[in-house]
């Protein structure tokens, strides 16, 4: 999806996408004690959240530094890349120790935004 981006082109994208949520989205968010639902359905459309999941199981299949210019990006704009932050890495625990059939299973939902991976318990 993004293999012809370099993280200056990651970083522009994510710039120009994080400019549809301003600050009063936030405020009012932060007033109701809201999760951001629009700003990461928005965030998963546009592939961002899957940029560490390989390709084969949906993801972008990019490097740590396209994730970390994401949420650098996503944190300069103003806007709270807490929920983007778990979306994005706490998938690592199935990538790294989950079996095939639990990476086959989670990670393709977890790419799609069908599935919200915020935390997990050992």
């Amino acid at each position: 999806m993004f293999k012809d981006f370099d993280n200056e082109d990651i970083r522009d994208a994510v710039r120009r996408l994080c400019e549809r949520f301003p600050g009063e989205y936030w405020r009012k968010l932060d007033a109701d004690r809201a999760y951001p639902v629009d700003f990461v359905n928005a965030l998963t459309e546009a592939g961002y959240l899957a940029t560490l999941i390989p390709e084969e199981y949906g993801g972008s299949g990019l490097t740590l530094s396209a994730a970390a210019a994401v949420l650098e990006e996503i944190q300069r704009a103003g806007c709270n890349g807490a929920a983007c932050h778990a979306q994005m890495y706490v998938m690592g625990t199935v990538l790294r120790h989950g079996n095939e059939l639990q990476k086959e299973r989670y990670l393709p939902k977890i790419a799609s935004g069908e599935l919200r991976l915020q935390a997990f318990g050992v």
